[in-house]
């Protein structure tokens, strides 16, 4: 008997040793190890979603992508989740002036995006968490989960977009800020340090300061929205200082933004109520057809 339950002990110290040895990375995995990944993800998957665009004369093409991509598997680390592979079909019209910017159709990338969650949720999760890094996502990633409410869906979608943070940290951020807060935006000083942090070996540093980042005030239209209020403030699609960017300012906000993003995901993993909502609703939806 005690040697039976040493054997049960044994296979149970094994299994989860294993279990914390499976990648967070949905292509790192191999098929067999797909159920213990749901079961320890709590059928939860990390959508990271970047963009292919210009990032001053400094910082990869690539920047928002690779920034979500390291933020994610960073957090992982402590909160596990799947993480979907690279994620770079967004909004970029804005972009579209510059080499090396990838800016699909408007129709392609929602059906996109809508077809990728119901694969994902096909494969078995029921929580899709979408990580943003790209600036001009937000509003199309908003609507698009509004009109998820246009038809049942098996599972829910999750937009992890922060606003504002503790006293403490904001305090340690002017501290530590070099540039002008009010203008550090597209490969300003807080991007450009936080991928110094990420991958630094990527940067250009030397090269930060040959183009101007700042607004150039071309539009003076009060209380009005025009799609080319970008490019009319910031043709170099540059905004900010990357030249005053510091590794130590790249860690302190790398450091709260993953640990902000854990608490986010296990809130996330632990919830019950969103999917039973979303049931609910639909069940209503469906009574008023009948």
């Amino acid at each position: 008997m005690k040697t039976y339950l040493l054997l049960f002990a044994v296979l149970l110290l094994s299994a989860y040793s294993f279990a914390q040895q499976i990648p967070a990375r949905w292509d790192e995995l191999v098929a067999s190890d797909f159920p213990a990944a749901l079961e320890k993800s709590s059928k939860t998957c990390i959508l990271p979603i970047g963009i292919l665009e210009k990032h001053g004369p400094h910082s990869p093409i690539g920047t928002d992508l690779i920034h979500v991509r390291e933020w994610a598997a960073h957090a992982v680390k402590s909160e596990y989740a799947v993480v979907f592979p690279d994620y770079f079909y967004g909004q970029i019209n804005e972009a579209r002036h510059q080499p090396g910017t990838f800016a699909l159709p408007s129709k392609v990338i929602w059906d996109l995006l809508e077809a990728t969650c119901d694969e994902i949720a096909r494969n078995g999760f029921d929580k899709i968490v979408i990580l943003n890094g790209h600036g001009g996502n937000p509003e199309f990633i908003q609507f698009f989960m509004q009109s998820l409410l246009n038809k049942r869906h098996n599972y829910a979608v999750y937009f992890y977009n922060p606003h504002g943070a503790d006293k403490e940290y904001t305090d340690q951020y002017r501290k530590m800020h070099k540039s002008a807060i009010e203008g550090d935006q597209h490969a300003g000083e807080s991007e450009t340090a936080s991928m110094l942090y990420y991958r630094p070996d990527l940067m250009k540093m030397d090269r930060a300061a040959s183009q101007s980042g700042e607004n150039q005030h071309r539009l003076n239209l009060t209380n009005i929205y025009t799609p080319i209020w970008w490019y009319a403030a910031y043709p170099n699609h540059y905004a900010g200082e990357g030249a005053k960017a510091t590794p130590e300012f790249g860690k302190f906000i790398a450091e709260h933004e993953i640990a902000s993003f854990i608490q986010a995901l296990k809130a996330i993993k632990a919830d019950t109520s969103t999917i039973k909502l979303q049931n609910e609703f639909f069940d209503k939806v469906d009574a008023l057809n009948k």
